[in-house]
């Protein structure tokens, strides 16, 4: 639902987790089980698709989680998809098989396309999505910018790929990609709607992990700005000694208190094959609000 003029009023931490979904890989098994007995029914799970999967398991694991009255969510990554026949057989297998309704779209982090599509603009092109009934997209957005591409060319793409969905009538969620910092996510979360943007926004968070997860993946991902700004202050050392995220989303969550028109209604948690460890700590979360 896109954001209106609101009165303050306010927004705590446990407002933020109520809508909450976690990724996984579709090889963590381990990862997914959890989901099916730690998630609250309904919630979202997001599946990657990584250069190396094969679509039969990434529908295999979508499946699992709706069996267990879970809300799959499988990345749609351009530049893993050879050609508009393989698009076409994904998006049905999910859909047929899974029972899919939505779907992140992203264009992936491969230096080679595997075949005709670069770009999360080319598949919402082909208008495949509303041929198999997937009415609810995801499409990224970069608090720290993002390593390949410059801030104008990220904006022009959004415009674009937000005006190609409301063309084909799709309810689009921004999810970002994960820091370490407040700050970041709340300027960008500023300038998007300075663009005039009114889709919800989803805020991209590391779950707790060991530091050495947390070091990896930001350098693999682009977020060293942030993660070099913490390592400088002594929260940091606690975050990345496999703390929680408790204090930045705080943070963002006292910023969407003070800005209602910022927009953000969610938390979107990269788990690093550790999802029980994210749900435990929203669980402590939701009983500390009922408590206060």
């Amino acid at each position: 639902m896109a954001i209106g003029v609101a009165e303050k009023q306010a927004f705590s931490l446990q407002d933020l987790l109520q809508n909450y979904s976690a990724e996984v890989t579709s090889g963590d098994r381990k990862s997914i089980e959890a989901a099916t007995t730690m998630m609250q029914p309904g919630a979202e799970v997001f599946i990657a698709s990584l250069p190396t999967d094969s679509a039969d398991r990434q529908v295999a694991a979508a499946a699992q989680l709706k069996r267990a009255g879970l809300t799959p969510v499988p990345h749609v990554v351009a530049r893993n998809i050879r050609n508009l026949a393989e698009l076409d057989a994904l998006l049905g297998q999910l859909v047929n098989e899974a029972g899919v309704d939505r779907a992140l779209i992203l264009a992936g982090d491969r230096d080679q396309p595997a075949g005709d599509f670069s770009s999360s603009l080319q598949l919402l092109e082909t208008g495949l999505l509303g041929k198999h009934g997937i009415r609810k997209v995801a499409l990224s957005w970069y608090p720290e910018g993002h390593p390949r591409i410059s801030p104008a060319a990220l904006v022009a793409a959004r415009a674009a790929k937000l005006a190609l969905a409301a063309k084909a009538q799709l309810d689009v969620t921004l999810v970002s990609q994960f820091c370490f910092e407040a700050s970041p996510i709340v300027a960008t979360a500023r300038q998007i709607r300075a663009e005039g943007v009114t889709a919800p926004l989803r805020v991209g968070v590391a779950g707790p992990a060991s530091r050495t997860s947390l070091i990896k993946y930001a350098m693999i991902c682009g977020v060293g700005a942030s993660l070099r700004a913490l390592k400088e202050r002594p929260v940091a050392r606690g975050l990345l000694a496999g703390d929680t995220p408790e204090e930045l989303l705080s943070e963002v969550a006292q910023a969407q208190s003070n800005e209602p028109a910022l927009g953000i209604q969610g938390v979107h948690f990269f788990t690093f094959a550790s999802l029980a460890a994210t749900a435990k700590f929203v669980e402590e979360q939701r009983l500390r609000g009922t408590r206060a």
